[in-house]
């Protein structure tokens, strides 16, 4: 059975009074029985959490409530039995830690390409203005080692705040090209693809949603193993089912 509903969501959006929000949503989240991680930073919010239909819905509605949150994009995908052991609401410097206070991604993204325009896009071979079209994971390498889009270059990163120098040692392979940044669910490549446009490499997109909205929505074409998850779920398959079978 796969009556657990696991939850990813980030959004880039300010946020004050981080200690009482922590508690409110630690309040919430644990009258919904959740368990999984929130992360808090005046940036914004990052989540990844599970439990039942019913926990998730309450829990997300109330969210919402907060009309800073309430156009919250959220993935979502099942399993046999919770993949975390409890629950924790952290407050951090960063939502996902890149290092540069100056990427702020709610002042204004970086232009994105939905789930549909990539695999079109990837079965083509060029972007709709003729431009070859280049993958680039912004993943730590032990990521990148379970799954990874066919042919996506890899500089084999140990940790997301390596991005930026990695970017200026390697900008002449992404000329000419339009490069598509992406990561698990979006957040990661967000902060990347805006760095990138700021450091004036053009045509520069990430993927929406990540790999996981990928998944969701298009069933992965050109996606070659599993997507790696911080969770006991350990990975996902293009057709989100987890590596490790829980509550089998």
């Amino acid at each position: 059975m796969t009556s657990v509903v696991n939850i990813a969501a980030y959004k880039f959006v300010s946020l004050d009074c981080l200690p009482e929000l922590r508690l409110r949503l630690l309040d919430e989240a644990a009258q919904a029985a959740l368990k999984g991680t929130i992360l808090l930073a005046e940036e914004g919010i990052n989540l990844f959490l599970a439990g039942s239909a019913e926990g998730i819905d309450g829990f997300l509605g109330s969210l919402r409530a907060d009309a800073r949150f309430a156009d919250l994009e959220v993935k979502f995908s099942r399993s046999g039995a919770v993949p975390f052991r409890k629950l924790l609401v952290k407050v951090k410097r960063e939502i996902i830690r890149m290092d540069h206070p100056a990427i702020r991604p709610e002042a204004g993204r970086a232009p994105g390409v939905d789930a549909h325009t990539l695999a079109r896009w990837l079965e083509q071979g060029v972007d709709d203005a003729g431009r070859p079209v280049v993958m680039l994971d912004t993943r730590n390498a032990f990521e990148v080692d379970e799954g990874t889009f066919t042919n996506a270059i890899d500089w084999r990163i140990e940790r997301f705040t390596q991005f930026p120098a990695a970017v200026q040692a390697h900008r002449a392979e992404l000329e000419g090209k339009t490069v598509v940044s992406f990561c698990t669910g979006g957040i990661r490549c967000e902060k990347a693809a805006i760095y990138m446009n700021e450091a004036g490499i053009p045509n520069v997109y990430q993927l929406d949603g990540g790999i996981l909205k990928y998944f969701e929505e298009t069933g992965g074409p050109g996606y070659e193993g599993k997507c790696f998850v911080f969770d006991e779920r350990v990975s996902l398959d293009p057709a989100l089912e987890p590596s490790v079978a829980l509550g089998v």
